[in-house]
């Protein structure tokens, strides 16, 4: 399974030389070991970014892969060389398209955590303990209901399921190239106010201008991977805001 790489939107933009040594460089020297090695299974994170601005919400697998940035760009690439290795060397892969992968591990084990952050929840807790000034929205101009970038928000232990299925999609011998999402979408305002409900705070937040390479709406169709490997995603936005603040208070217990 290979989940490494370099994956922050607005970076590929600005340093897209450190993506495209990372993730396709870097990416294919370990594909090639791989094969030398004889290994002929293989899970590859890849991501919507692929999609680009889509022709049409909700995003099938049949969306023509037209990435506007480089990070997605970047992804796009290992996926084709994917495709290649499989008709060139027997190769069988399970290429899985995350959506926006959120929330922490239901017990608090573990959780989401970058230096420097970019992720809008773990952000806004930022926000909420004042490790920021304030939330920064980037537009409330796009094509949306409230003007605010709009996402499908999905549960790493709904992804997590879906990996263990992708193994035993594999044993079959077949390949696929699957969205994992849950099929609803959630703008930038409307995930505010969640976890304003969630936590019991207000969220210090101020406009700022767009980010280069934001689509304004990306959401999966679900229903190939749901058909494929038997697998929906169940939990719900409350939940993922629920333990990824959990894992969030636990944390900052232990540091103070």
């Amino acid at each position: 399974m290979h989940f490494a790489a370099y994956a922050y939107v607005g970076e590929s933009v600005v340093n897209p030389r450190k993506y495209f040594q990372n993730n396709v460089v870097g990416g294919l020297s370990l594909l090639n070991a791989v094969v030398d090695s004889n290994v002929r299974k293989f899970i590859f994170s890849s991501t919507c970014a692929v999609y680009g601005v889509p022709l049409k919400v909700p995003i099938t697998e049949e969306n023509p892969r037209l990435p506007v940035n480089p990070y997605g760009v970047s992804k796009l690439m290992f996926e084709r060389a994917l495709e290649a290795y499989e008709h060139a060397y027997g190769f069988r892969f399970v290429c899985f398209r995350y959506f926006n992968a959120a929330g922490a591990d239901e017990e608090g084990r573990a959780g989401e955590e970058h230096d420097p952050e970019t992720h809008l929840i773990p952000s806004v807790f930022e926000a909420v303990h004042g490790d920021r000034p304030a939330l920064e929205i980037y537009g409330d101009d796009y094509p949306t209901p409230d003007g605010t970038c709009v996402r499908d928000y999905i549960h790493v232990s709904d992804l997590a399921e879906a990996h263990v299925l992708g193994l035993e999609y594999l044993e079959q011998g077949n390949s696929a190239a699957l969205n994992l999402g849950t099929g609803k979408g959630h703008s930038v305002r409307e995930v505010i106010s969640t976890i304003e409900r969630v936590t019991g705070r207000e969220v210090p937040k101020r406009l700022a201008a767009r980010r280069a390479g934001d689509p304004p709406e990306l959401v999966a169709d679900p229903s190939l991977a749901e058909k494929t490997l038997h697998w929906k995603a169940t939990r719900s936005l409350e939940q993922i805001v629920a333990t990824a603040w959990k894992w969030s208070e636990s944390k900052r217990a232990l540091t103070r």
